[in-house]
């Protein structure tokens, strides 16, 4: 039986809620009506607060939504690259380096091919060991555990432990949030934890983020700024968590920004 409007809409702003983000296409399947009906659905949704449209859906708008790997990975694409570009001149030939999960990782890993550092890359991110796996002279390492769906990253007590495991010169890491007060912040839990772990077996971490990160502070907290060795980012020097993690010490990379 077919329902109205107002009914369809606030079962989606449930979905929303419940799961954090929602997809024009699998909602349309849902509810038995057009994508575009959705679209209009999401329009009010929007209006309200509730929402925000990404690329094929919509995320909740708060602390703890976050956006799918998609969306990321095609929002600040030309910034990401450039900042990967600037972490790799970071980079040693032959160190171990310890490569984050997301999109900006991922950036990072397209970054090192070709360069001949012959690097050992240990990694949660399946895609960055795809990514790396035939690039000639460097070695990947793929931590265990549960794999994430949609990130295609591994996480649990098995990824945790995986890092005890090794010695690590360079963890690259990426984040969602970089807040003056609060430091490196994200919006999974699990994911999280794996990122400290990865600190504590690296002896230098790099911090990439371009400048959508720069003063957001999400649901969980990573580290403070003192516990980056480097930052970079396409963000303005001047802006207040920038400044922050300078005065901590960190040293900052500013590339230029690219649209």
């Amino acid at each position: 039986m077919a329902i109205d409007a107002g009914e369809r809409q606030q079962l989606i702003r449930e979905r929303v809620a419940a799961e954090g983000e929602v997809e024009f296409a699998g909602l349309a399947t849902d509810f038995g009506v057009s994508e575009m009906t959705i679209r209009r659905d999401i329009d009010v949704l929007e209006s309200e607060g509730l929402v925000r449209k990404v690329i094929g859906g919509a995320i909740a708008v708060g602390k703890t939504a976050e956006p799918p790997f998609e969306a990321r990975a095609n929002s600040e694409a030309a910034g990401k690259r450039h900042i990967a570009e600037a972490v790799v001149t970071r980079l040693r030939p032959r160190e171990t380096v310890l490569l984050d999960s997301g999109s900006t990782a991922l950036a990072v890993a397209r970054a090192i091919r070709g360069k001949g550092l012959e690097l050992t890359v240990v990694t949660p991110s399946i895609l960055v060991a795809v990514e790396l796996a035939v690039e000639p002279g460097t070695s990947v390492l793929l931590a265990g555990g549960l794999v994430r769906a949609g990130e295609l990253s591994l996480i649990g007590a098995d990824a945790i432990e995986f890092y005890d495991r090794y010695n690590c010169d360079t963890f690259v890491m990426g984040v969602a949030g970089v807040d003056a007060k609060r430091g490196f912040s994200d919006y999974h839990r699990e994911e999280s934890a794996v990122k400290r772990a990865a600190i504590r077996a690296a002896d230098r971490l790099i911090v990439a983020a371009d400048h959508t990160k720069l003063g957001h502070a999400h649901l969980v907290n990573i580290a403070p700024l003192s516990a980056a060795d480097v930052l970079v980012t396409d963000g303005d020097p001047r802006h207040e968590a920038v400044t922050a993690a300078a005065d901590s010490g960190v040293e900052i990379v500013a590339v230029a920004a690219r649209s």
